[in-house]
């Protein structure tokens, strides 16, 4: 079974469809077990939801570009 962490690392994937059916699975299990999770998927989808309804502001080349240098060079 996935621990929180990996449930938490997960939960993108999950929202948008892309876990392979085995995870999936081990990602349901785990929420049939903790509540917590629950909550967080809870809180994800409603955040999701409250995104949904405001338009994207306008990013420059410029902004793109730099964000897209310092994602790359992102460290944990």
């Amino acid at each position: 079974m996935l621990t929180c962490k990996q449930v938490t690392e997960l939960m993108t994937d999950y929202l948008e469809r892309r876990l392979p059916l085995g995870q999936r699975i081990r990602f349901q299990m785990h929420l049939g077990f903790c509540r917590a999770c629950r909550a967080y998927l809870r809180q994800m989808k409603a955040t999701l939801e409250t995104l949904e309804r405001f338009e994207a502001p306008p990013v420059s080349d410029e902004l793109e570009k730099e964000l897209l240098v310092r994602f790359k060079n992102w460290r944990d």
